[in-house]
């Protein structure tokens, strides 16, 4: 019997059938991307709390990790915040793996080898996106498609940063944001009286007493298994399922659609749930007067309109662009932060800290107000001037904050009506979801480092009042999703977590 081809062969197999011509360039990734998925898991075995790793001990040559069963991994002393690619190898007792796929395999644990399959996936994804995105140009962006397919490695410290699994080579480069594709978007008609819909819902969007609801082609496919009579073209964002659509629908600019796509992306599947449709309108207001005591240093972007059939695989949430909270005619940008470090922004010292010092001005205030926002790179956008100085920021997508009914009523603010895992008191909790965003997410992939994170802070935390928060986020470990720990735990519901040395300490 033949062994199936890995994923690496297995993606150029179909490459050479769909797209031949970038065959050679993705050979010629691939290298690399074993290097930044390599990178994302080392980080992982050196900081999570994975139960089959019982020692680490630093030494000059680097980090060794003792195994449960004697066995010892060495590779470099590990930066939990740096983006670069700087593991090519690391040493299971005397032999060297440069490729991350195999190590899994090899190291032979738990759900490791389902694990395996998915590093195989990620780091093939991941050499075909740099293959096929665009020459870097030092020109900026207009539009936000433009903006957000400049972020070709996806998450930058999940192993599974490019893992797409279900969707083929054809589909990658039809969907992938990176790729450049127009998609054309479905419009698939519910009768209305069959919807929970929420806000408004644009007459370009309705046929009669039915609603049209913008359903992703992989998703009608895959899922629905049924084609849409007519479609609209749409642009994917960094998220995938989410897309712009073309200027129209009384909006400055394109509004954003979120769709159904009951596919698992990095970690889980990201449907749209009806609870999360029925409290779209309430979470949209409540996050406009929360905006409103920022001093003018936050926008959320509204959400225009949220429908379900009833059901997370037909489902559309409508949000209107970042784009309009640029000043018109100022010369202002409004870009995800994600893609800061394709602008060279952040190989200044100081605009760095600028940029960390307006960002947990804006985090630690909301969160005193009694509001975690789930601010990745993803969701939080900063305004820059026409100089490039940031002076405001953007969040979108409310469907992951944290709520606290005790720290809101401390203030005097009505406590919106929202249940489940939306509203807690718990202070570890809601400290968790900003300090894992913004701080080991944001302000890290921006940084790229621990030295530069660290000197970030030590110039923008001397300026922010000293709250119980503050404190936490200065003194102790930096709270971090424990990404790995989570895809080899597959029977445990809910995030896990770990904290990473404080850049500070």
């Amino acid at each position: 019997m033949h062994s199936p081809p890995t994923a690496e062969a297995a993606v150029a197999e179909e490459l050479a059938v769909v797209r031949p011509g970038l065959v050679s360039r993705y050979a010629a990734e691939l290298p690399g991307a074993r290097a930044a998925v390599l990178t994302r898991l080392w980080r992982a075995l050196a900081h999570e709390p994975l139960p089959w790793l019982t020692d680490r001990a630093d030494g000059p040559d680097g980090l060794t990790l003792r195994l449960a069963d004697g066995r010892r991994l060495h590779g470099p002393r590990p930066d939990p915040y740096a983006t670069a690619a700087y593991v090519r190898a690391v040493r299971l007792d005397e032999v060297a793996y440069d490729d991350p796929a195999r190590l899994m395999t090899d190291l032979a644990v738990a759900h490791g080898s389902a694990f395996a399959v998915e590093l195989g996936h990620s780091v093939a994804s991941l050499a075909l996106s740099r293959a096929g995105a665009p020459e870097p140009s030092a020109t900026w962006p207009v539009h936000d498609w433009e903006w957000e397919r400049r972020v070709v490695d996806g998450h930058p410290y999940h192993p599974g940063c490019r893992s797409r699994p279900g969707f083929s080579v054809a589909e990658q480069l039809a969907y992938g944001p990176e790729h450049g594709p127009l998609v054309r978007l479905g419009l698939l008609a519910v009768a209305a009286g069959e919807c929970l819909m929420t806000g408004g819902w644009p007459d370009e969007l309705r046929d009669g007493e039915r609603l049209l609801v913008p359903t992703h082609p992989w998703q009608a496919e895959h899922v629905l298994k049924r084609t849409c009579d007519t479609g609209i073209d749409a642009r994917p964002l960094m998220s995938l399922r989410t897309l712009e659509l073309p200027g129209a629908f009384d909006e400055p600019c394109g509004p954003h659609v979120k769709t159904a796509l009951s596919a698992r992306l990095t970690s889980s599947v990201r449907d749209i749930s009806v609870t999360s449709v029925a409290v779209s309108a309430t979470l949209s207001a409540f996050a406009q007067t929360l905006a409103a005591r920022l001093d003018g240093l936050l926008h959320i972007t509204r959400t225009l309109g949220a429908v379900t059939a009833n059901s997370p695989d037909i489902a559309a949430v409508l949000r209107e662009s970042p784009q309009a909270y640029a000043a018109p005619g100022s010369g202002e940008r409004v870009v995800p932060v994600a893609a800061l470090s394709t602008t060279g922004l952040s190989d200044s010292p100081a605009w760095l800290a600028d940029f960390t010092r307006l960002a947990l001005t804006v985090g630690l205030r909301l969160l005193d107000l009694g509001v975690a926002l789930e601010a990745h790179g993803q969701n939080l956008l900063v305004v820059l001037s026409a100089t490039g100085a940031p002076v405001r920021l953007v969040y979108r997508d409310l469907a992951d904050i944290r709520v606290s009914p005790a720290r809101l009523a401390r203030h005097g603010i009505p406590v919106p009506e929202l249940t489940g895992r939306l509203v807690t008191d718990d202070v570890t909790a809601l400290r968790r979801k900003l300090f894992g965003s913004l701080v080991a997410g944001s302000l890290a992939g921006t940084a790229g480092s621990a030295a530069a994170l660290r000197g970030a802070l030590q110039s923008a935390v001397p300026d922010l009042p000293r709250t119980p928060d503050l404190v936490a986020l200065v003194e102790e470990p930096v709270p971090a999703k424990a990404l790995t720990l989570m895809r080899l735990s597959p029977g445990a519901p809910g995030d896990q977590w770990t904290g990473l040395p404080n850049p500070l300490r």
